[in-house]
């Protein structure tokens, strides 16, 4: 890209790319402080890190150019493209494990999920920069080789990670019901494609097709679209990872509420039966108290006390006719006194001796016994 058209797009990209890097920096560090997953934060560091590359390569490439004068199909320049794209996509592949969905990961992302962080640059960075020491060594002083042979160096790594994150993308947005983004999706993919056989396929091969300044004009615009598309995508992957956060935690909380109410029904119906099983007893002390009140309200003669404390205590062994005689009254006289006794103690029926004798002793009646059985 020549001219104004090649300052305009690395402008764009510089400036946009650079506050698009701070916004994400102030998200991150409020992730960080609300204590979010570390994937997640992990995810949002490192899709910061490839925007700010993104930019700050771009600022790099004016500064050099604008300022400095070094001509933009220069190697150096083109040295620079390749290890920014390089870094880029470094960012981006340590960046996919953060992608939440169900589905099964691709193979790329289950190589880098075997390594931490700090082993998959160094094993990342160890395989570049032997690639690169290749290919800066035999095309630095041969101008026989074209610069475009030297993105090759970059070109399958961006293919992989263009299709990885494809499969990512399409994945996490099909588990959460946003089917529709697959065309978005893949819009991005064929930019990187388009962008990609940008850099490689010198203007020369395409002047028997199209003029140059189209073809620098499907270069640029490919160049500044597909990087914005991309920040879009993650942008609304971010979000609506954020949303479902906040989703699932309601979901949680309302889950807890549930349980809780669970617990206090049976913590209620457990309190409604022990108050039951309370009131029975209750009930049956009542019923008892009033026997115990009816009890006390019977009146009773001290010479019919006298009696019923003769027969509790010596009713089991003596006859009515004994007691009678210990006492010195007739057996006739003993007898009305029981009568009056049972009447007014409510006993009837078989065993009014028995109950009588039980009802003495009971109610501490015995107390007032005045015989003593004779030898």
């Amino acid at each position: 890209m020549d001219g104004l058209l090649s300052t305009t797009v690395y402008a764009v990209t510089a400036i946009v790319c650079l506050i698009t890097a701070i916004v994400i920096q102030r998200i991150f560090f409020k992730e960080v402080q609300r204590s979010a997953s570390s994937k997640a934060v992990d995810g949002i560091k490192w899709f910061g890190w490839a925007i700010f590359i993104w930019g700050f390569g771009a600022l790099l490439h004016l500064i050099l150019v604008s300022i400095y004068g070094v001509q933009p199909t220069s190697r150096f320049i083109i040295y620079l493209g390749v290890v920014v794209s390089l870094l880029n996509s470094l960012c981006i592949l340590l960046s996919l494990p953060s992608i939440e969905h169900a589905k099964k990961r691709s193979l790329v992302v289950r190589l880098v999920e075997r390594f931490n962080q700090r082993e998959f640059v160094i094993f990342f960075s160890g395989i570049l920069v032997m690639i690169a020491f290749v290919f800066i060594a035999t095309s630095y002083n041969n101008e026989a080789i074209h610069n475009t042979f030297i993105w090759l160096i970059d070109i399958p790594i961006s293919l992989v990670v263009a299709l990885s994150l494809l499969h990512e993308l399409n994945k996490a947005f099909t588990s959460r019901n946003m089917r529709f983004m697959i065309l978005p999706v893949l819009v991005l993919f064929a930019l990187i494609i388009i962008a990609v056989t940008h850099r490689i396929i010198p203007k020369e091969m395409i002047s028997g097709y199209m003029n140059s300044e189209r073809w620098e004009s499907i270069g640029a615009v490919t160049s500044v679209s597909f990087k914005f598309l991309f920040i879009l995508l993650f942008s609304i992957l971010l979000y609506s990872w954020k949303f479902l956060s906040e989703k699932e935690q309601q979901q949680t909380l309302t889950e807890t509420i549930e349980k809780e109410n669970q617990d206090l029904r049976k913590a209620y119906e457990q309190l409604v039966l022990a108050n039951e099983s309370h009131l029975d007893t209750i009930k049956t002390f009542k019923s008892e108290l009033e026997g115990i009140r009816a009890t006390s309200k019977i009146q009773l003669s001290d010479r019919q006390k006298e009696v019923l404390a003769n027969l509790g205590v010596y009713g089991d062994r003596m006859s009515y006719g004994e007691i009678a005689n210990a006492m010195h009254i007739s057996l006739d006289g003993f007898q009305a006194h029981i009568h009056q006794i049972k009447k007014i103690l409510n006993i009837s029926g078989a065993g009014g001796k028995e109950r009588l004798i039980a009802f003495a002793k009971a109610n501490d009646i015995i107390r007032h016994a005045s015989i003593t059985p004779t030898a």
